[in-house]
């Protein structure tokens, strides 16, 4: 897949906005300022295409990416309790709208920050993509803040906490080294690739 061609394409903030689901979609999700942003500039190899910020809730919108016949989804981040309860409702109906408007999502990717015990925004996360049936691979962030002590504390201690979720793939990543990114795109480039071929098969 050619990340080259990546470009911004628009933000949804209303049901109304969200645009026709007619090429597969690679979803990411994860707590508000988790890394959603540095990972999806990493993917696409460019330094701020995805916005980041260090202000948690500061994406407040779906924010859509085009790239190679594939669309990438930028979830708003969830868990922000500053939020009004207005903003936490429409976050809620937007969701809601896009999961169960039949769009084409071949892919979830959940971003959890690996310094932290799994919060149950996470989980119920999680348990939203098995209950729709949505594959989904798990992406550990901020892989390089931790010595390799609690680096590996941190992996023991994330396979018994997220064994709820069954056979999941789960990739340690750091947008500083780039540690994990190839795996995340092998899983990309493979749920893109097997849906082109799904596609092809009941055209013919």
């Amino acid at each position: 897949m050619n990340y080259n061609t990546a470009e911004f394409e628009f933000a949804c903030a209303l049901p109304s906005q969200l645009p026709n689901s007619d090429l597969p979609e690679i979803v990411f999700a994860g707590r508000s300022n988790v890394g959603k942003s540095s990972l999806l500039n990493k993917i696409f190899n460019r330094k701020s295409l995805a916005r980041v910020s260090s202000v948690p809730g500061k994406t407040i919108t779906m924010n859509f990416y085009g790239a190679d016949n594939v669309k990438f989804v930028d979830l708003p981040g969830y868990g922000y309790v500053r939020l009004s309860k207005d903003e936490k409702k429409r976050f809620g109906v937007l969701m809601e709208e896009y999961f169960n408007s039949g769009r084409n999502i071949v892919l979830a990717v959940e971003l959890i920050d690996m310094r932290h015990p799994l919060s149950e925004d996470d989980r119920n996360m999680i348990n939203f993509f098995k209950d729709m049936n949505i594959p989904f691979i798990i992406v550990m962030t901020k892989a390089d803040k931790l010595k390799k002590t609690a680096y590996e504390e941190r992996l023991r201690l994330s396979k018994q906490e997220l064994a709820f979720a069954g056979d999941v793939h789960t990739i340690p990543f750091s947008a500083v080294s780039g540690q994990g990114l190839a795996g995340i795109k092998n899983y990309i480039e493979k749920s893109a690739v097997e849906n082109c071929k799904c596609k092809l098969n009941t055209s013919v």
